[in-house]
């Protein structure tokens, strides 16, 4: 249902420079596949956002746990496009990382990029992102089942944050399984969203908890369901129910994780996944999930690239029916 287009000439002169610095800086790494010198942690989006804080706390826990120094560079644009693509000319190299999330999945199947996810190595996956359908508190919408049935006799406008957002994704989920349509009105960012939703300029959004528990506990705004498997056990949000429960069958979470170059040494690989599977263990790791209300299912390697797999079937079915 969606068409491909092409990126910003931004995605190609990034992936050219770094195709020509590729071969003449980077650190090396020893017999036992250890990095050395600096490290840089990619962030394929802006600074402030979720993929953002998702990258800061990777690095600073990787750095906590390995000794090494991780720096985060944000190189946004194109949707994300852009990070991988500079990723993508990384080949072999161990002193890259990227933060990682649906958009790495969802750009090949909508945008003509270069890469998809088998040209890159999957080090771990943190833990699932649901998220809420919100409204404004003087909403006439009190469930997820009212705005389906709004939708099927009037004009519903939804907020979305890019082609290959979360909530573009969820949206196209409710409008397959409900056979409804709804308006879009895009935005650059979730905090765009938000700012749309509470100045009345949308009718409903799909936001990830982290976003909105705040204006949730102030009465700013109210959530009508989770697309979430099953109920949150935060408290702020235990009460939601989900979207299976309104007859929605909808469940779809984006994923928060790290990735390496593709060709990087086995050596290095397993050293960068005990690293992360060190880090699972830290309170840090669990600072990070419990602050942004994610659920935690942290996979590594071969079992992270199985789940991006089937990740990636669920996502040929919103954008290509």
């Amino acid at each position: 249902m969606k068409s491909r287009a092409p990126l910003a000439a931004a995605v190609a002169a990034t992936a050219l420079f770094a195709l020509t610095a590729c071969g003449s800086a980077g650190a090396g790494s020893g017999a036992d596949g250890a990095p050395s010198g600096n490290i840089s942690m990619i962030v394929p989006f802006s600074a402030g956002g979720g993929s953002d804080l998702s990258g800061r706390a990777i690095a600073s826990g990787l750095e906590a746990g390995t000794g090494l120094n991780i720096s985060v560079e944000n190189r946004e644009g194109g949707s994300g496009a852009v990070g991988y693509s500079y990723l993508l000319a990384q080949q072999g190299k161990s002193d890259t990382l990227l933060a990682s999330e649906t958009a790495m999945l969802a750009l090949p199947l909508t945008q003509d990029v270069e890469f998809s996810y088998e040209d890159f190595t999957p080090i771990m996956k943190l833990g699932d992102d649901f998220t809420l359908m919100v409204v404004a508190p003087d909403s006439p919408y009190d469930t997820c089942t009212d705005v389906i049935d709004a939708a099927d006799d009037d004009r519903v406008v939804a907020a979305v944050s890019g082609a290959t957002s979360l909530d573009e994704i969820i949206f196209t989920l409710v409008e397959q399984d409900q056979g409804i349509e709804l308006d879009r009105v895009p935005f650059e960012s979730g905090s765009e969203v938000l700012t749309a939703l509470l100045g009345g300029q949308v009718d409903v959004a799909s936001l990830n908890p982290s976003e909105v528990v705040a204006q949730l506990e102030a009465g700013d705004l109210k959530a009508l369901c989770a697309f979430a498997d099953e109920r949150y056990t935060y408290d702020e949000l235990a009460d939601i129910p989900t979207a299976a429960e309104q007859g929605i069958d909808v469940s779809f979470a984006q994923f928060r994780g790290f990735i390496a170059p593709g060709g990087i040494s086995a050596e290095t690989e397993a050293y960068w996944t005990d690293a992360a599977e060190a880090f699972a263990e830290t309170d840090d790791y669990t600072q990070y999930i419990e602050s942004n209300y994610m659920q935690a299912n942290a996979v590594y390697g071969d079992d992270f690239t199985e789940y991006l797999a089937g990740n990636t079937a669920d996502l040929e079915k919103v954008f290509t029916e």
